[in-house]
């Protein structure tokens, strides 16, 4: 495995820049309208850049779990619509940082590694999606509860609710469970850093 940045830059790069991003229409496209009308604190900018981590790794996950075809009919429709949620989510929480002004981390800063059986079979496939998920899913609710930016709660929240979503179809997939925890776990930064740090070095 090869990284281009040290995982200190994942959650620190604050390169000043004009860095542009398409919303493409994004629910929580208005918040980079926020950020640069209000300075985010160094704790928030943290969050911002942990979630856009855990996005461009649920992107690399869904495509190459995609490509893998491993998964049959519903399946594969379920890791391609998860495919197009993740990247509208990272448009939109990159788009809180080039709000800011700073530049968002891409595919091309960071290359993910994952086990030698990650996409050889059905069952291998969804047990990391779901895996994948549940640190998703806790990164969004610690986000959500830890951020002083009142204004990109609900924004941040929206995308907790669609990450839950796809938990419960993977856990479904595996277990026959689709309702689970009544409380799902919110982790701390260093808490997903920690799942990251499994994929990114």
């Amino acid at each position: 495995m090869s990284l281009q940045i040290t995982r200190a830059e994942l959650f620190s790069r604050g390169a000043k820049g004009g860095a542009a991003l398409l919303l493409a229409g994004s629910a929580v496209g208005a918040l980079a309208e926020t950020a640069a009308a209000d300075p985010l604190s160094d704790g928030d900018l943290a969050y911002v850049r942990l979630l856009v981590g855990t996005e461009l790794l649920g992107i690399d996950f869904y495509t190459r779990a995609v490509d893998a075809k491993k998964l049959a009919g519903k399946g594969q429709k379920y890791l391609k619509a998860a495919l197009a949620n993740e990247k509208e989510h990272y448009q939109s929480v990159a788009a809180i940082l080039s709000g800011a002004n700073l530049v968002p981390l891409t595919a091309a800063d960071v290359d993910f590694s994952y086990p030698k059986t990650a996409f050889d079979s059905a069952s291998s496939v969804t047990k990391l999606a779901a895996q994948l998920e549940t640190a998703f899913l806790g990164a969004y609710l610690g986000a959500a509860g830890g951020m002083q930016a009142s204004s990109l709660v609900s924004g941040i929240a929206s995308i907790g609710a669609n990450q839950a979503q796809h938990l419960s179809v993977f856990q479904n997939m595996l277990y026959g469970k689709p309702i689970n925890v009544s409380f799902p776990k919110a982790m701390s930064i260093q808490d997903v850093s920690a799942v990251l740090d499994q994929f990114t070095g």
